[in-house]
C-alpha cells in the first residue's frame, strides 16, 4: 500500500483515481505495458462481481461454457464490420516456438505457423464456428452460453480497470430461432446488467441504445449501461448485442424449422468487464480511499482486537463469539496482527473500503457489545452481541448499501440537464460536466464533428422519453429531430 497522501478528488481527479487505488493496494503494474497485475484484494472485488451475475445468468437459464484464447486469423475476415472494427487492436501469434541465440531468444524461423493466430478481442468468430458444428435443428435452439475469460485488446493509452491491453470479462452469446426472441433477449441482458449495477454496485446506470457509430463491430443494435461519475463524465459499464443474422451467415449457421425448412439463426452477445471495479471506484470513494457498498466487498466486516498481553485469551475467546455469530451471513475478517498497533489497521481498512469495522477490548468483553464504525460515517456506535447482533448488522449494512446509491442517484440527476443549443451544451460541459439530454437528429457526420470540437460523443439514446423528439428541432442542425440523445464527455 502506499504511504503517501491521496490527491484530493477536486484537485486532480486522474491522480486521485489512482491514488485510490494504490493505497487500496487492488493492482500493481507488469513489465508488460498496458496490462495489470490485480493483487488479491482488487481480484476478490471481481470475484465478487462475477459470482453475484453468474447467478443471475444462471437464473435466466445460461449456462457457462469457455473457448479457446487463440483463434484462426481467417474467422475474423469473415464478417466484414467486425474485422474492421477489432483489426487496429489485434495481438497476432505467428510462430509456435523460440530458438536461443547468442544475443537471447528470438522467434524461430522454422516454427512459422501455416496460418497466423489472433488472441481473442472477443469471441464471436469463434463461437459461431462452433455453433455451426452444434446447431442443425430448431430443438437446438435456443442456445444460451456464456463464459468468464480474459481478452486481449491493444491499446495504446490505458489505465488501470478502465482501458488495459488484457483484462478480464465475461461475454455471452446465444443463438435463436427468431428475430423476436433475439431482440428479447438482448434487452433482457441488458436489465439483467441494469438490475445488477443498481442493486448489488449501487450505480446508477442509464439504459440506451447505442448510435450507428458507436455500435458493436457486427452488431445491428448495441444496448448500454451508461454510468455518470463523480468528476461528471460518463462510464459504459456494459453493453448487450442484437447481432441479427450477420454472424450466422458468415459461418454458415442454419437450423431446420419445424417446417423442415432451412433458416439462419439469431444471435446476441453481451459482457461486462472489470471496467466495473473501475466504476465502483469512481462512483463512491471519497478523499480517505476506497468505498465498497457492503454487497460486493469482498470483506463486509473487519474485526479488531485491542489487548495487553494478560488480556488477549479473554479478548480473542470473545472475537470468536462475534465472529460465529456473524460468519455465516457475512463476509468477516479479523486482524489479529500483532506487529501493527490498532489506529494503522484501521487506516489500512478504511483505504480498502471495508464498509464496517467492529473494535473489540476488554471493556467490550466486560460489556458483552462491540464498538462500530461504518466507512461512510463519522463517529462510532455500540452493538450489543447477545441482543440480535446479525439482525442489527445486517440493518446498519442494509442502510449503507441504500445511503451510496441514494447520494450516486443524486449527484447523477443534479449532474444531468436538458439543453436546446449546441452553444449551451459546449459551455455546461466546461463549467459543469455531466449527462447532457438534447433533441437530436441522426447524422453520423454532425456526431463526429462535435466529438472532434469538445469532446462530447452521444453515450445512448436513452430506452425511455423518447416521445419528447416529437415536434422537436435538432439542437446542432436546426433539423426536424428524430430522438432524444444523451451526451458527455466519456472515459
Amino acid at each position: 500500500m502506499s504511504k503517501q497522501p491521496i490527491t484530493p478528488r477536486d484537485q486532480d481527479y486522474s491522480r486521485w483515481y489512482l491514488d485510490v487505488i494504490a493505497h487500496a493496494d487492488l493492482v500493481d503494474s507488469s513489465p508488460v505495458r498496458g496490462c495489470m497485475v490485480l493483487k488479491p484484494h482488487g481480484y476478490a472485488v471481481w470475484e465478487a462481481i462475477k459470482d453475484d451475475l453468474d447467478a443471475r445468468f444462471k437464473a435466466t437459464g445460461h449456462v457457462n461454457a469457455y473457448f479457446p484464447l487463440f483463434i484462426p486469423q481467417s474467422f475474423l475476415s469473415k464478417e466484414a464490420e467486425h474485422v474492421e472494427g477489432f483489426a487496429k487492436e489485434c495481438a497476432v501469434v505467428t510462430h509456435h516456438r523460440l530458438k536461443a541465440t547468442p544475443d537471447g531468444v528470438i522467434p524461430d524461423p522454422a516454427a512459422q505457423l501455416e496460418e497466423p493466430l489472433v488472441v481473442r478481442p472477443t469471441s464471436e468468430t469463434i463461437i459461431w464456428h462452433m455453433y455451426g458444428r452444434w446447431i442443425s435443428s430448431w430443438r437446438d435452439l435456443p442456445l444460451l452460453i456464456n463464459q468468464w475469460a480474459n481478452v486481449v485488446r491493444w491499446e495504446m493509452r490505458t489505465r488501470p480497470f478502465l482501458r488495459t491491453a488484457e483484462f478480464l470479462w465475461q461475454e455471452g452469446h446465444t443463438a435463436h430461432a427468431t428475430r423476436t426472441e433475439a431482440e428479447e433477449e438482448a434487452q433482457r441482458m441488458l436489465q439483467v446488467y441494469r438490475d445488477f449495477c443498481w442493486e448489488t454496485l449501487a450505480v446508477p446506470v442509464r439504459t440506451g441504445v447505442k448510435t450507428a457509430s458507436e455500435r458493436f463491430a457486427g452488431a445491428v443494435d448495441t444496448y448500454t449501461i451508461e454510468g455518470l461519475m463523480q468528476n461528471g463524465w460518463a462510464l459504459q459499464c456494459g453493453t448487450s448485442h442484437f447481432l441479427g443474422q450477420n454472424f450466422a451467415r458468415a459461418f454458415d449457421v442454419t437450423f431446420q424449422n419445424s417446417d423442415g425448412d432451412l433458416e439462419h439463426v439469431w444471435a446476441t452477445s453481451w459482457g461486462v468487464s472489470t471496467r466495473l471495479v473501475g466504476a465502483l471506484i469512481m462512483t463512491h470513494s471519497d478523499d480517505a480511499g476506497l468505498v465498497l457498498p457492503p454487497r460486493v466487498a469482498p470483506i463486509q466486516i473487519v474485526i479488531v482486537p485491542i489487548y495487553r498481553a494478560d488480556k488477549r485469551d479473554m479478548v480473542m475467546d470473545f472475537v470468536g463469539k462475534v465472529r460465529g455469530l456473524l460468519g455465516r451471513r457475512f463476509r468477516v475478517h479479523v486482524d489479529d496482527r500483532d506487529n501493527m498497533k490498532p489506529g494503522a489497521k484501521y487506516f489500512e481498512w478504511e483505504r480498502k473500503g471495508v464498509p464496517l469495522r467492529l473494535e473489540i477490548g476488554p471493556r467490550d468483553v466486560e460489556n458483552s457489545a462491540v464498538f462500530s464504525k461504518l466507512r461512510t460515517q463519522d463517529g462510532k456506535f455500540g452493538l450489543d452481541v447477545d441482543d440480535g447482533l446479525a439482525d442489527k448488522v445486517a440493518e446498519v449494512l442494509d442502510g449503507m448499501q441504500q445511503a451510496l446509491l441514494d447520494a450516486a442517484v443524486a449527484r447523477r440527476d443534479a449532474a444531468t440537464f436538458e439543453v436546446d443549443s449546441y452553444d449551451a451544451l459546449k459551455a455546461g460541459l466546461e463549467s459543469q460536466p455531466g449527462f447532457y439530454l438534447v433533441p437530436w437528429k441522426d447524422d453520423a457526420d454532425n456526431e463526429a464533428a462535435i466529438k472532434a470540437d469538445c469532446k462530447a460523443t452521444i453515450r445512448c439514446y436513452p430506452l425511455q422519453g423518447q416521445d419528447a423528439a416529437a415536434g422537436r428541432t435538432c439542437f446542432y442542425s436546426g433539423e426536424p429531430a428524430t430522438h432524444m440523445a444523451l451526451f458527455a464527455r466519456a472515459y
